[in-house]
């Protein structure tokens, strides 16, 4: 049942283009990032994962406690996910020697098992409802989940043979199915949106692999660290010119009587 009908302000952006816009520079950015910190300045996978997991961790914190919806803290938690998850999936795939189809199937499991949770908990995965702490703590587990499962999966498309610039193709293709069926079916909302948040981040991952890998793995081989600070100006321009309006909603928790 619905519990109430009073609106309250939601902690996350209105989910339009130029969301998707911003979100694609992040996981793109996410991909550049964790690369020059684990393989250009040579820190490694582990080290990699320590500094950008403690990062998430206290920007995921700032943004859970924050009383409205602050556009740059969002996007910077964003941005804390992707290069938590590109290191997190390195360091499982590369290091941990599970390799890129075990890696995939491990994080997606562990992301049904964090959507299953939330929604058992609370009724709704829906973002909707991102207005609570409890709430937005399974979002961000959620994100980062999928952060993290949109590494490997690029990773695991491009070594399939197809490249970095092939594997941009399928997920850019695979988005575009979902807006297809986003204008052109009644298909659930929340399903939708949460397969584009998973297809955004490998389509981030390929293009900035594509960006910064060597000429003989089939990337431009430019440098991660100018690749990094030109995808982040980018991304400041988009918050700063692009809408960024908190959603009203109901407060819906829609759990069953």
């Amino acid at each position: 049942m619905i519990r109430s009908s009073e609106h309250y302000p939601s902690k996350v952006p209105e989910v339009t283009l130029g969301f998707w816009i911003i979100k694609v520079l992040g996981t793109t950015l996410g991909e550049t990032g964790g690369d020059t910190v684990t393989m250009t300045w040579d820190l490694g996978y582990l080290v990699g994962t320590a500094i950008f997991l403690s990062a998430l961790i206290g920007l995921a914190g700032i943004q859970i406690a924050a009383k409205k919806f602050h556009p740059f803290l969002y996007w910077s938690v964003i941005v804390a996910s992707t290069t938590a998850g590109t290191t997190m999936a390195d360091f499982a795939t590369r290091s941990l020697g599970i390799g890129y189809t075990g890696g995939s199937l491990i994080l997606f499991a562990c992301l049904m098992a964090a959507l299953g949770l939330w929604h058992w908990s609370l009724g709704s995965i829906s973002v909707g409802t991102i207005n609570e702490p409890k709430v937005e703590a399974f979002y961000w587990a959620a994100i980062t989940f999928s952060q993290t499962l949109g590494t490997a999966l690029g990773d695991w498309i491009a070594d399939m043979g197809l490249g970095y610039g092939g594997g941009a193709l399928v997920f850019g293709a695979g988005l575009a199915v979902l807006a297809g069926l986003y204008y052109g079916t009644d298909v659930s909302r929340v399903l939708l949106f949460w397969a584009a948040f998973i297809l955004t981040r490998p389509l981030g991952a390929t293009v900035g692999d594509f960006l910064d890998k060597p000429l003989d793995k089939g990337g431009l081989d430019l440098s991660r660290p100018i690749a990094s600070a030109v995808i982040a100006a980018l991304m400041i321009v988009c918050v700063l010119t692009l809408p960024q309006r908190a959603g009203n909603h109901p407060k819906e928790s829609q759990r069953m009587a």
